[in-house]
């Protein structure tokens, strides 16, 4: 009971923040001289106007839940990996490079399934090397997975201009893959793929881990006291390693569900942004997995609305970063100020016990 109390008051407090944050960033436009009643009523119109526009809110969606929850992951061990984006970046290259490599060789679903088991490998790799790094060396984790994204993102360049380039040797891109390899489409009408059934699956399967096996329980100890987990019998080297390997392999398979389920190509810059937003995200359902669904789900409403927002006005393209900033800002302070109001009560509370 009292957990389920926990667990209402953190939904009130962080539906509050959203909202707080919505009304403040609308209460900005007119700073950019769009004017916030119209603005609304386009973003809610073109959003949900048909079929189409509400499946691209299920495609940016899609790598969001899953970048968050490879943040998620190792938040739940107190470790911290800033570099999904790098992770997504190599999960999209290996997703590419092999379909490229198989489509004509072997049918579609073996190609679909080697290049998930590929993407996720690579990203699991690249993740387990920060991970041995905390754990071999205390490196610092927050640094050497956020400059990994730098190096991932250069190493990804220099591929699109040598071996993974398109054939006419134009631009930095890979060539097409061929629709035997690609994703199916879920709803007709739409380019929603089976990559949000993934992405869905994955966070379920993510909370499972975390609280019905006794892995994802020695990840939450190491999370809560690493010495304490140590003299229980628990090596944190181990979990560290462990889990930025579930990290990067969640991250990686973004890259998958991205390129064989929406873009079908990769190149430079691909979603720059998706490693940011999935930390964004995470923060905002309390590395909840479960949670994460709903979070991602918001951000890829506010991203679609967003975008119509700026072709049907004269805002400026950064108006979404804007708004999806002042959500992210209102949910940071509400856990502040929760937080605070927990430290206040419980003070309370032992000077009532003193006094009795």
């Amino acid at each position: 009971m009292k957990q389920q109390k926990k667990v209402a008051e953190l939904l009130w407090w962080t539906v509050l923040a959203i909202i707080l944050g919505l009304v403040i960033s609308f209460a900005f436009l007119p700073l950019l001289g769009v004017n916030p009643v119209e603005s609304l009523k386009i973003m809610l119109s073109e959003t949900f106007a048909d079929k189409f526009s509400m499946g691209n809110i299920l495609v940016k969606t899609t790598p969001l839940i899953l970048t968050s929850l490879a943040f998620a992951f190792t938040y739940k061990a107190n470790l911290y990996n800033i570099g999904a984006q790098g992770q997504f970046y190599v999960g999209c290259i290996c997703a590419v490079a092999v379909t490229l490599q198989l489509q004509t060789k072997v049918p579609g679903p073996v190609v679909l399934i080697a290049a998930c088991l590929a993407s996720m490998i690579g990203g699991g790799l690249t993740g387990f090397i920060i991970g041995f790094l905390k754990a071999k060396f205390n490196a610092n984790e927050f640094l050497v997975s956020m400059m990994s994204t730098y190096v991932i993102t250069y190493v990804m360049q220099l591929l699109l201009r040598t071996v993974l380039q398109e054939s006419k040797h134009e631009y930095l891109k890979t060539d097409y893959i061929d629709n035997s390899a690609w994703l199916p489409k879920i709803i007709k009408g739409t380019s929603v793929s089976l990559g949000i059934v993934i992405a869905v699956i994955a966070a379920i399967v993510i909370w499972f881990i975390l609280y019905r096996t006794s892995m994802g329980y020695r990840i939450r100890v190491m999370g809560f006291n690493q010495d304490a987990a140590a003299m229980s019998g628990i090596n944190p080297k181990t979990q560290c390693m462990l889990a930025f390997f579930i990290s990067g392999a969640v991250a990686g398979l973004a890259g998958f569900t991205e390129i064989n389920g929406m873009q079908h190509m990769l190149l430079t810059g691909l979603e720059s942004d998706i490693g940011s937003y999935g930390i964004g995200i995470a923060i905002m359902a309390n590395a909840n997995p479960i949670g994460v669904i709903f979070a991602a789900l918001l951000f890829g409403t506010l991203q679609v609305g967003g975008t119509a927002l700026g072709h049907s006005t004269d805002a400026p393209a950064s108006v979404i970063d804007v708004m999806l900033g002042f959500v992210m800002l209102f949910v940071l302070m509400s856990f502040f100020v929760r937080k605070k109001l927990e430290i206040r009560s419980m003070k309370k509370q032992k000077l009532q016990k003193g006094e009795v």
